[in-house]
């Protein structure tokens, strides 16, 4: 998929278009959604298999996709708990609990990625 970059963009699921983040650096996947009490969409976390709720303010829907971009597993996390590792994760995607279930995303579900100024980027 070439270099990833912090930044914005659009995360595509079956017809439905939603706001994305991307955490690309170390610092930004470190961080997360942490110190946030919300999120408009959702955050893609990129080059990781598992996540933690530690430190966070509300419960989240983990998402975690394979290389293509497909939904391996969606489970809801609530704040201070340590997620499961995946082994065929490459990213991750986060959004407030309840909003993947919405947006029709489930294991199996491909997913598209397209980045601010960047189209067609992933997916």
């Amino acid at each position: 998929m070439g270099k990833w970059a912090d930044g914005t963009g659009t995360l595509t699921v079956a017809a439905r278009e939603v706001p994305l983040e991307v955490a690309a650096s170390y610092r930004a996947r470190r961080r997360g959604l942490l110190g946030r009490d919300g999120i408009a969409g959702a955050l893609l976390i990129v080059r990781t298999n598992s996540v933690h709720t530690f430190g966070m303010r509300f419960p989240i829907d983990v998402a975690h996709l394979d290389g293509s971009f497909t939904v391996r597993s969606v489970v809801t996390m609530r704040p201070g708990r340590l997620g499961m590792i995946r082994p065929r994760g490459r990213h991750v995607l986060e959004a407030e609990a309840g909003a993947m279930a919405g947006w029709g995303l489930a294991p199996g579900v491909r997913v598209r990625v397209d980045l601010t100024g960047v189209p067609n980027r992933a997916g």
